[in-house]
């Protein structure tokens, strides 16, 4: 009964972060964190494949591995969000929405910009470790 729990958590988990790539207000990667959490805890097999997923490896990996986000990624995840919000603030013209919209911007730029480290690309690694090993 307790996998079973588990592994439907860890679904809505995953369904959601899916979901949070395209709407704002959704954080992603904690979402597929924790999908990847109960799936280890529920299901190998399962574990093993999120683990092998475009999502995990794009919004998940680098967090997990270096401790933050790229800056690069961080400005796309920016600048998507604030074109779907301007979007919507467009189309709907409601001051409560656009009231909603303006706190989850600022909330997503604190979050980038203050809570979730920024850390070099993969490749600036790579090039500074290997200049590095040149000059020893």
């Amino acid at each position: 009964m307790k996998r079973i729990f588990l592994l439907a958590c860890a679904w809505i988990s995953l369904a959601l972060g899916c979901i949070g790539v395209f709407v704002p207000v959704l954080p992603t990667t904690p979402l597929v964190l924790l999908a990847t959490f109960l799936f280890a805890k529920s299901s190998p097999r399962l574990h093993a494949w999120i683990c092998g997923t475009r999502v995990y490896a794009a919004y998940v990996e680098p967090f997990q591995k270096r401790g933050g986000i790229p800056l690069r990624r961080k400005l796309h995840i920016l600048g998507l969000s604030y074109a779907v919000m301007g979007i919507s603030a467009f189309f709907v013209r409601k001051p409560l929405v656009w009231a909603i919209l303006a706190t989850v911007a600022a909330f997503l730029l604190w979050l980038m910009c203050v809570r979730i480290p920024t850390v070099e690309e993969d490749g600036a690694l790579e090039v500074s470790t290997h200049q590095t090993s040149v000059e020893d």
